[in-house]
């Protein structure tokens, strides 16, 4: 028997995650055959890179499916919704970075590292992959639970600005040049005054001089569907239906890189050297743990790289049986497109002719 390289469609390529795609695509291992880019209309036409060829853009519709073995779908939701069932109704399979199909029961939300039993059972065709905050947590308790036994997740989020995408970093970049070298920051409001028309941008407060207690949509309850988000998809991931999870999300003054404050409450006792000895080996891991030394991960030193980086291990003071944690994530990377690229290439593996 021997394999053929799947063609390959890349939807969003011209995306913000779609740019970090095209470099994954470049420096892994090439195992695909034709790559075809496409994206809205209004972006036909265009010259990108890839695998060191400049390949045109194609538009987004019917045909730009034919003859393609495998699509990444890397578009809002409501792209995803319509034209998902579309390429899978031609025999593609499909790897959809948005939410619109991750907690249907019948797509698999895969992460490689955790279930990759999940992405080789498809029924319609799609693997969802999970969002960017799920993603920067769930490889290292995943890991965690594979030796203690998860029964709880408390985490408290620090968002990039480009998990809402380019409007969300050029606000940010925006409401900087408008307050630096000030002295704002002092009185009540007068970050927001000083801002004027460009107060918030696609956020629901400044976040320049700031924090956001606030990512996502309202989802009820005084919950916001990103919160809601990670319980659902941890969840889902890790095959724990009933696990006990809250989170909290706060947009922070960072370009890229998500970190998390976690607390995890486990089945059985915990040591922090077996949780050391677990997380410096499991896959798509850094253990970066000495914070007497100043080594601990923080967004601007992890942003550009493809694992997730933990420190500040610490056992409960008076729970023997939790951990806390400080993890950060490249929510472009792991939390978007490293994680569909990883889908996609165990896929290929399956494309195979005698």
């Amino acid at each position: 028997m021997t394999h053929r390289r799947p063609s390959l469609a890349v939807v969003g390529a011209t995306g913000a995650i779609g740019g970090v795609m095209l470099q994954i695509l470049s420096q892994h291992a090439d195992v695909w055959g034709e790559v075809r880019l496409i994206a809205s209309p209004r972006a036909a036409g265009r010259k990108l890179v890839v695998r060191g060829e400049e390949t045109e853009v194609l538009a987004l519709g019917e045909d730009v499916f034919d003859d393609v073995d495998v699509a990444l779908f890397l578009v809002p939701d409501e792209v995803s919704a319509q034209w998902v069932p579309v390429a899978a109704s031609k025999g593609v399979v499909v790897i959809d970075d948005s939410a619109a199909f991750r907690l249907d029961d019948d797509v698999p939300l895969g992460v490689p590292e955790i279930n990759p039993h999940a992405v080789r059972l498809r029924p319609r065709g799609i693997v969802a992959s999970p969002n960017c905050t799920t993603l920067s947590l769930i490889v290292a308790v995943g890991a965690l639970h594979a030796e203690f036994g998860l029964r709880e997740l408390i985490v408290s989020s620090y968002q990039a600005v480009s998990g809402v995408g380019r409007d969300g970093v050029a606000a940010l970049r925006e409401q900087l040049s408008l307050v630096a070298g000030t002295e704002l920051g002092t009185r009540p409001g007068d970050v927001r005054r000083a801002l004027g028309d460009a107060e918030s941008g696609p956020f629901a407060a400044p976040v320049a001089l700031n924090v956001v207690p606030w990512a996502g949509d309202d989802a009820g309850g005084g919950w916001s569907t990103e919160e809601l988000a990670i319980r659902a998809e941890c969840r889902k991931v890790l095959g724990l239906p009933e696990l006990k999870v809250t989170a909290t999300c706060v947009y922070v003054p960072v370009v890229a890189t998500h970190s998390m404050s976690v607390h995890a409450r486990f089945e059985n006792e915990v040591t922090v050297e077996r949780a050391h000895e677990i997380l410096a080996t499991a896959p798509g891991v850094v253990l970066f743990d000495d914070p007497a030394a100043g080594d601990f991960p923080t967004p601007s030193d992890v942003v550009g790289t493809d694992p997730t980086w933990v420190g500040r291990v610490r056992r409960s003071m008076d729970d023997p049986y939790a951990v806390e944690m400080f993890i950060c994530g490249d929510n472009l990377r792991k939390g978007a497109a490293l994680n569909v690229a990883e889908i996609a290439e165990s896929v290929a593996g399956e494309f195979s002719r005698v």
